[in-house]
């Protein structure tokens, strides 16, 4: 257990954020909180409604008017998302609202609305970690620990695959990468609170390592910092200046 902390993970898609942020979760007691899944919530429900996701306004009201969860099931061992009391876990994930989510996610007031929500919960919590693509710079920028993980854009779009696959859904290699470069582009490109690495995060690029490797570094470098915020207190310097 380490010392009460917020912990900030960033990273493109396919970087491994999510599954990465869940195991050191586990290990270390934080509580979990994917920000991802809210934007992808909000999308799904767009498609589904048929509502435009280069529309705001409406974007914006469908968001006031809907309750997002995230649900820890320890049994099963996995988090849980619902939209308005319904389970939607699954379908979050599909290639359709994959393509979406990005394009919902550039809208200034969403980003707000959902900035607001993710502090709400994150501050109601205590002990977290979450990941997203700006949360060490908008969310949390005063967050203890802020880690940017990436990999080669090839290798982001192997392990999506892999995903896709293990779900039963059958994809090409080639028209992930263009996707996933093409996400790429909106995330880094986008006026209101783009894709990028906090001035003081620490750069985990994970191309070359296996799963656990990340993982334990990733838990590592959490561990050092927590302990060096215990003997620094106030004076607590540039988590960067260590790695």
């Amino acid at each position: 257990m380490v010392n009460e902390m917020i912990v900030s993970i960033d990273g493109p898609a396919g970087a491994g954020k999510s599954s990465i942020s869940k195991e050191v979760a586990k290990k270390l007691k934080l509580t979990y909180i994917d920000t991802g899944a809210m934007y992808r919530a909000l999308t799904y429900k767009a498609i589904e409604n048929n509502i435009d996701i280069f529309d705001e306004k409406k974007l914006e009201k469908t968001l006031l008017e809907s309750e997002i969860e995230l649900v820890s099931d320890f049994e099963e061992d996995i988090l849980k998302i619902y939209l308005d009391k319904k389970e939607i876990t699954n379908e979050i994930r599909t290639p359709a609202v994959s393509q979406a989510v990005s394009e919902v996610s550039t809208h200034k007031k969403i980003r707000e609305i959902m900035v607001q929500k993710q502090r709400d919960i994150a501050n109601s919590r205590g002990n977290v970690i979450l990941d997203g693509r700006d949360i060490g710079t908008v969310v949390f920028p005063f967050a203890d620990v802020k880690i940017f993980l990436t990999a080669s854009v090839n290798e982001r779009a192997k392990r999506r695959l892999m995903e896709l696959e293990e779900k039963g859904l059958e994809i090409n290699l080639d028209e992930l990468i263009k996707e996933m470069k093409k996400r790429d582009r909106q995330d880094t490109e986008r006026e209101f609170s783009p894709l990028k690495p906090a001035d003081d995060a620490i750069i985990v690029d994970t191309t070359d390592l296996k799963y656990d490797e990340v993982k334990d570094k990733i838990v590592d470098i959490i561990d050092k910092i927590s302990k060096i915020k215990e003997i620094e207190g106030d004076n607590f310097p540039r988590q960067n200046d260590f790695f």
